[in-house]
């Protein structure tokens, strides 16, 4: 669920930046839509509804190809909402983050009888680094792009990321930079290169892990709150000790979010361990 948001923040935070990208247009007058869909409402935390004049951009962010309903049906299901409501021209990307050899990320399409429906696909470690590097709202996604040189090319984006002169534009990037790259490196070599305490001054990140965490408190469901947290620890502390796991798994909904809370302040996994004494 991080990836998914922090790629959503990505695309709604610089919308003109993903347009010029995706469609190799200036967009004019353009505003990020709500992700809630009639006639059922749906909420798609990986969706990112970007329109400028009389033309939606909608992207989807995918690190796993496998989803239920499938993706294709899912493209479709989308687009006939959203033709319902604005009836305008609609682009629709799909955007796989992590490398796989599965035949599913090659899928582009829906068919049925007397139904056929297309969608763009780009597979992140597939595309040219050199466009990504060139816009500071695309850096994070550079790390996962196309290289013979996967650490160089992380170099190349910390570099970039270190030039940036506004703190709080910085900060939040390299935050941004340190969850997507742990899709393909280890934490330790990521933090080894950025400055763990921009990212951690970062309102961005913190508000990102809060908003994940708290969707799946909001579901009421102890399990799926457990993974969730599990999750961001692993992001911000590595591998846990299975000791620390099962007390984790063991906490109660309200124990959890006050956990998810708490995660912000540690440092190591001492500091939760000393936090699930008391």
């Amino acid at each position: 669920m991080a990836y998914d948001n922090i790629c959503k923040y990505l695309a709604e935070e610089y919308p003109s930046e993903f347009f010029h990208w995706l469609l190799g247009e200036e967009p004019r007058d353009i505003q990020v839509l709500k992700t809630e869909l009639s006639a059922e409402p749906i909420q798609a935390d990986a969706l990112s509804l970007l329109q400028s004049t009389n033309q939606i951009l909608h992207i989807e962010f995918q690190t796993l190809p496998q989803s239920e309903p499938p993706l294709p049906f899912r493209m479709l299901d989308y687009w006939v909402r959203l033709q319902r409501k604005y009836r305008c021209p609609i682009d629709q990307v799909v955007i796989f983050l992590k490398s796989t050899t599965s035949d599913l990320v090659f899928n582009n399409e829906f068919r049925d009888t007397n139904t056929w429906h297309r969608y763009r696909i780009i597979r992140l470690w597939e595309q040219d680094p050199q466009p990504l590097l060139a816009n500071r709202a695309l850096l994070p996604l550079a790390t996962l792009a196309r290289s013979n040189s996967p650490n160089r090319l992380l170099e190349q984006v910390v570099a970039e990321v270190d030039r940036i002169e506004e703190k709080p534009l910085r900060g939040n990037l390299a935050a941004c930079v340190d969850v997507l790259a742990g899709l393909r490196f280890e934490k330790e070599l990521v933090r080894r290169l950025l400055l763990e305490e921009v990212m951690e001054e970062s309102v961005t990140y913190q508000d990102i892990i809060q908003k994940g965490v708290q969707k799946g408190l909001q579901r009421g469901k102890q399990e799926e709150a457990v993974l969730i947290v599990m999750r961001l620890l692993t992001l911000r502390l590595g591998l846990l000790d299975p000791v620390l796991q099962q007390q984790i798994e063991g906490l109660s909904i309200t124990r959890l979010e006050e956990l998810s809370e708490a995660l912000l302040d540690f440092k190591t996994a001492t500091d939760l361990a000393v936090w699930l004494e008391h």
